[in-house]
């Protein structure tokens, strides 16, 4: 493994995991959010997303974290992975973390991507495009369609599929990773996975 996408939907964890995987592996952790949210909450424009993330995902060895399809799955990240890990998690616990964390985000004031911080108004707003927590309701079963069917999708056929689906199995999976990556037998063409 040396270039992992990681997905899954808002809250699931994907940055978590991702900056615990960079260290584990000692791979460079890439957050899409952090290149696509310009100050002041501006959107990237497209081309210049799509070259910035296809630039960084030319390197030899990463760890990108997101889910915007132009440049994950249609684009230079699964382009050059060899691996998605797919945070699959029940949408009651995807529920429950985005909603502490974009409470503790708001209350605390914390400084997100590029000086960014969530707005309280944004937590009583019913537009998903605004409100973190409605997004993640709403497009918790289209990441499952559109993840599900790509771990199907010949067209993805020099990727290899993680789906892990519960906190525990997150912990068990990277643990395995430490020991196989310590593994005197592997080679260095085998697959850790």
């Amino acid at each position: 493994m040396q270039r992992i996408s990681v997905v899954g939907n808002s809250g699931s964890g994907k940055t978590t995991l991702a900056r615990r995987l960079a260290v584990a592996l000692d791979a460079p952790h890439i957050e899409l959010d952090a290149i696509h949210h310009l100050p002041g909450w501006v959107p990237i424009e497209r081309d210049r997303f799509r070259a910035e993330v296809g630039r960084l995902a030319a390197a030899s060895r990463w760890i990108i974290d997101g889910n915007y399809r132009e440049v994950v799955v249609e684009g230079p990240v699964w382009e050059r992975a060899d691996t998605v890990v797919w945070l699959r998690l029940p949408r009651r616990r995807v529920m429950r973390q985005i909603v502490l964390r974009t409470v503790r985000r708001t209350l605390t004031r914390q400084v997100l991507w590029n000086g960014n911080r969530e707005p309280i108004r944004n937590l009583l707003r019913w537009d998903p495009e605004h409100n973190i927590v409605r997004w993640a309701w709403t497009r918790h079963a289209r990441y499952e369609q559109r993840y599900g069917a790509a771990r199907l999708d010949p067209a993805y056929g020099h990727l290899t599929f993680v789906e892990l689906r519960s906190a525990a199995e997150v912990d068990a999976w990277l643990a395995g990773l430490g020991k196989r990556s310590r593994s005197p037998a592997e080679s260095d063409g085998d697959r850790c996975l």
